[in-house]
């Protein structure tokens, strides 16, 4: 299997977990699943396919070198280059290019000095414009040589030269591309919000709705909040194109925003959110197993649901963005589908669920367990007779409980009209609380024991 088995405790309990080898063959073609992007994050990608995958690792590696050399960036060059010294020595790209790595090297140098004297002659003449334009080659050049700290601080200068709406969203798109390359999300959500403070309503940037979506998606997924990212992901406008394929593609946004649908939503949220949504379902097409997916939790077929999910698991565990979210989310969705399954019936046997739910030859008893001991489903496991059992409810005491509540909220409410009419008669005024230091509204006077009866008419009280 790609992965261990077990259930996570918390959303954050694999986050620190080693490397993965997965070691199952991903049904994606790596040529056809790389071509959907640009930029670094295409050779992130394959950097990571390269390292965790057994099967195709090689020849993401060796597709990172070449892509790598026809870039700037020398870090990226070798940390593709290195590992297939190891596993693949007989390779060309193999061997370690030293005259490219010294050619390149002394070019980046070269202008990085060429474009900070630039900017600096900008600056010192006060041209706006040409310093806002070279401090922007400047960004690109840093972002290209893999420098993302220089990139940051060099789009963030930009700034003090901005003189339109246009500007600040072209700085603000750099940055949030920065941030997610460095998982700066505080910078990318940041961003996000003030491209939305300067939107031309009348006539808006089409590609740029999908662009913040995804950018909002990604952050929420980083922090394990599953279900800000799916409605950041839900939102996203169809025909998103390649004009966001420098940080995410339109089948990412089906299987990030399916995914996080399917373990925080309930079923009517499902069909009416995710199903019924005609943004989303264009994305839905792309990947169509999700859609099966969902499709077969809202109609109850949850073995057939966490069947599909699990045969496209080592896909997952080969994205940057979800590889270390796929436990939590599958265990989300796993938990969730045995206590609908459970939801019906007052008792199940164990070996119904373990048919359900559990892989050949293995028992769930473990898994239903730390489920009940977590609250997370209501029932007690009878080991003798191999029986989930609901707990049993108490109907006397909880309409006890509802009753009491109800008897003093209808003397609440008794107490405050009677104190209304006896205000109301005195002919009082009331004024409200101007701060903590004024006497106390009608309610707090009755209960300190002083009726409507005792006020004096003619004062000015303030409750």
């Amino acid at each position: 299997m790609a992965s261990s088995q077990g259930a996570p405790l918390s959303p954050t309990a694999t986050r620190s977990r080693k490397p993965l080898v997965v070691t199952e063959q991903p049904k994606f073609d790596l040529e056809s699943y790389i071509a959907n992007y640009t930029g670094r994050t295409r050779l992130e990608r394959l950097l990571l396919i390269g390292h965790c995958s057994s099967v195709v690792g090689v020849d993401a590696l060796k597709l990172a070198v070449k892509d790598a050399k026809l870039g700037k960036d020398i870090t990226r060059y070798l940390d593709a280059q290195t590992p297939l010294e190891t596993l693949a020595p007989g390779e060309r790209e193999a061997t370690r290019d030293l005259a490219w790595m010294d050619k390149t090297k002394a070019l980046n140098l070269a202008e990085i000095s060429r474009l900070e004297s630039e900017v600096k002659g900008y600056k010192n003449n006060l041209i706006k414009e040409s310093t806002r334009i070279g401090n922007e080659d400047l960004g690109k050049h840093f972002q290209a040589i893999g420098d993302l700290p220089r990139a940051f601080e060099a789009y963030s200068r930009m700034r003090a030269d901005a003189q339109t709406g246009k500007h600040i969203i072209e700085i603000s798109r750099h940055l949030i591309e920065v941030g997610v390359e460095q998982r700066n999300w505080i910078a990318v959500t940041s961003n996000v919000q003030k491209i939305k403070g300067v939107m031309d309503s009348k006539d808006p940037d089409k590609s740029l709705q999908p662009f913040l979506c995804a950018a909002e998606g990604l952050a929420s997924l980083d922090g394990g909040e599953y279900y800000n990212a799916a409605l950041q992901f839900l939102q996203t406008d169809s025909g998103m194109g390649t004009s966001c394929n420098t940080i995410i593609s339109p089948n990412d946004i089906a299987v990030y925003g399916g995914l996080c649908a399917l373990a925080t939503m309930e079923r009517n949220d499902l069909n009416k959110r995710v199903l019924e949504n005609s943004n989303f379902r264009t994305y839905l097409e792309l990947e169509p197993h999700i859609r099966r997916a969902i499709g077969f939790f809202v109609n109850s077929r949850y073995s057939q649901c966490l069947t599909v999910l699990e045969s496209y698991r080592a896909d997952y565990l080969l994205d940057i963005h979800l590889s270390k979210h796929v436990d939590d989310l599958y265990y989300m969705v796993r938990s969730k589908s045995i206590v609908q399954y459970f939801i019906p019936f007052s008792c199940v046997t164990l070996d119904s669920l373990n048919e359900a739910f559990a892989a050949p030859g293995k028992t769930i008893d473990k898994e239903l367990a730390m489920m009940i001991k977590n609250q997370e489903l209501e029932a007690r496991i009878d080991t003798q007779n191999r029986l989930l059992t609901s707990v049993p409810l108490a109907p006397r005491a909880s309409l006890q409980a509802s009753t009491l509540q109800t008897a003093k909220e209808y003397e609440r409410e008794a107490r405050r009209r009677i104190q209304h009419m006896n205000i109301h008669g005195a002919d009082l005024e009331i004024k409200g609380k101007k701060n903590a230091n004024q006497l106390p509204g009608v309610d707090e006077f009755y209960d300190a024991g002083i009726g409507g009866r005792e006020l004096r008419s003619g004062r000015n009280v303030a409750f």
